[in-house]
């Protein structure tokens, strides 16, 4: 997963709150429920807690992890997309082909189009205040 896809989720799921809460029991900047927590620690044998995911580097771990193993050729059947994994991360391991999560990847290319725009206002901000002066 790269780094842009990481933050277009979290901005997604939690707005980059850290310590976010759902109404349906997920937790952290990554919106992550028990489950997924439970089905990591079964694939990669790492002893992950539900209650750590408000740390933003383990909460990516898991979601690496989760993503490293659903988000597949072998399961997709065809190359795996930023697409697929924004999917799979809002609907499951099927999330990929569910017509309820279109909207959710929507919303992902929405925040990742939002965070080019800052970083292009940014740059321009450099670039005035190291600009030699006429």
């Amino acid at each position: 997963m790269t780094a842009k896809l990481l933050a277009a989720l979290i901005a997604v799921e939690s707005g980059g709150n850290d310590h976010a809460r759902g109404r349906h029991g997920e937790l952290g900047p990554l919106q992550i429920q028990p489950a997924v927590v439970a089905d990591v620690r079964r694939i990669t044998g790492r002893r992950y807690a539900w209650g750590s995911m408000t740390n933003r580097v383990l909460a990516s771990e898991v979601a690496q992890a989760y993503l490293g193993h659903y988000a597949t050729e072998a399961r997709i059947g065809r190359p795996v997309t930023d697409q697929d994994r924004a999917r799979i991360w809002n609907g499951g391991p099927d999330g990929w082909r569910r017509r309820r999560t279109a909207a959710y990847w929507n919303r992902v290319v929405a925040a990742m189009r939002r965070m080019d725009r800052e970083a292009v206002a940014q740059e321009r901000v450099v670039a005035v205040k190291i600009s030699p002066r006429q």
